[in-house]
């Protein structure tokens, strides 16, 4: 195995699939029906989304399935570069993530600023503080840190 050279790229792709991937996660373990850290479905679902949905299989496996191929995408587009021959999709792929997570993090700005639209009224003000203190920075952290990998031009190069 080559062992690559650090860049800027490989280490924001680190970042991003270190944090996707956790939460991915996080998502199968909800799947089995354990509802940690919260102590009940509905405390999870109001700390987590802000309303009251469903944490069963058929919701959160699409989920993470979706958050494990971001981690994937990302992490094959800076260790590989766009002249790959999947350069085109992985590109796509990295982009479609920094799209995603800066969709959620300009969401997460307007209710923090007090937007009240997509959220019951009754999740209290939990999802409120895990919003602003993690889920909105988080998301903005992850969506520059995916448009530098998008961004970066060449693959590193391997170390001899």
């Amino acid at each position: 195995m080559n062992p690559t050279r650090r860049t800027p790229a490989t280490t924001a792709a680190a970042a991003v699939a270190t944090v996707l991937t956790a939460d991915g996660l996080l998502h199968v373990l909800w799947s089995t029906g354990t509802t940690w850290p919260a102590h009940d479905a509905a405390s999870l679902s109001y700390a987590v989304l802000g309303i009251d949905a469903p944490f069963t299989p058929p919701v959160v496996l699409p989920l993470a399935t979706l958050l494990f191929t971001g981690a994937a995408l990302v992490t094959a587009r800076a260790r590989l570069g766009r002249a790959h021959r999947l350069g085109r999709l992985l590109q796509a792929g990295t982009v479609a993530v920094a799209c995603g997570t800066a969709l959620r993090g300009l969401a997460g700005i307007a209710w923090a600023c007090g937007l009240r639209t997509g959220l019951d009224d009754g999740a209290g003000d939990t999802f409120h503080w895990l919003n602003l203190a993690l889920y909105t920075p988080v998301c903005l952290v992850l969506a520059a840190a995916a448009l530098r990998v998008a961004a970066g031009e060449e693959a590193p190069t391997r170390v001899r």
